[in-house]
């Protein structure tokens, strides 16, 4: 995990956010991969400034730092997919979870099914990105991950919609610690890969939990509801149906303020 892909690495008691930590590292000259982990963060964030929080030990908190020189800018959703990508593999095989269990919610969660069928949210990504014409210059993803959380500790308002890989497991401890490193494993390969020019556009594909769901996604612009024909490889956007359009809706992450897969009339909604 020391070795040469990972440039710096440093572990955090208590801090607002690892996001600006590792993102003034890159500033500062720091090379890539640098990576910043923290047992708990106060004003841990998620997508459109959302507040992102875990009880202190319970939940992998880290963000990497990257410099990917010859990664086009519409090709910056990427990266998150790839560390995503790498963080599914990585928790199904430390939690002992059967191939698939975990999948992405398009744009930015890794779901399971909960026991009523309905997603819940495992981990959530967060990508920032510093450009330099139309190459990424700097790029800062963070992870956080419901690892070793009980379910008793869930917040109340949101118990229904969370699940974390210990109860995945059957209640199995997760060491933070070796999912950190089983991840960080994950990823090099992954990352070098896209670094060359391929990107892993199958798995990112057959990954996603909307893919042929009937799904309702708040935009800047107003709502936009359809059935999700899948994801577009080149530009990660999603593509929808039936939205009142003989042609596929092509809706951009960076327009995005929720995505929610609709379940059956009557039933509540997979948010």
């Amino acid at each position: 995990m020391s070795g040469p892909f990972i440039s710096r690495i440093e572990r955090f008691g208590s801090v607002e956010s690892t996001q600006p930590i590792v993102r003034a590292w890159l500033e500062e000259g720091a090379s890539e991969v640098c990576i910043g982990v923290a047992d708990e963060q106060t004003q841990g964030r998620g997508r459109l400034g959302r507040t992102w929080a875990a009880p202190l030990g319970v939940a992998l908190l880290v963000s990497a730092g990257f410099r990917p020189l010859d990664l086009v800018a519409r090709h910056a959703w990427r990266l998150g997919a790839t560390v995503a990508l790498a963080m599914l593999d990585a928790a199904e095989d430390v939690a002992g979870l059967r191939d698939a269990t975990l999948g992405l919610k398009w744009p930015n969660d890794i779901v399971a099914d909960g026991p009523d069928g309905l997603l819940r949210k495992v981990a959530g990504v967060l990508g920032e990105a510093a450009l330099d014409g139309d190459r990424i210059q700097t790029a800062v993803i963070g992870i956080g991950v419901n690892a070793d959380w009980a379910a008793p500790d869930f917040p109340p308002e949101l118990a229904m919609s969370m699940t974390s890989l210990r109860e995945l497991s059957g209640g199995r401890p997760i060491d933070r610690d070796v999912l950190l490193e089983a991840w960080l494993d994950r990823l090099e390969p992954r990352y070098e890969s896209l670094r060359q020019g391929r990107f892993d556009s199958g798995a990112w594909s057959s990954r996603q939990r909307t893919t042929g769901e009937l799904v309702e996604v708040d935009t800047h612009d107003g709502r936009v509801s359809g059935r999700a024909m899948g994801v577009d490889p080149e530009t990660g956007s999603l593509l929808l149906t039936g939205a009142g359009s003989a042609q596929p809706t092509v809706i951009d992450s960076g327009d995005v303020t929720r995505c929610r897969v609709v379940h059956l009339p009557g039933l509540a909604s997979r948010s």
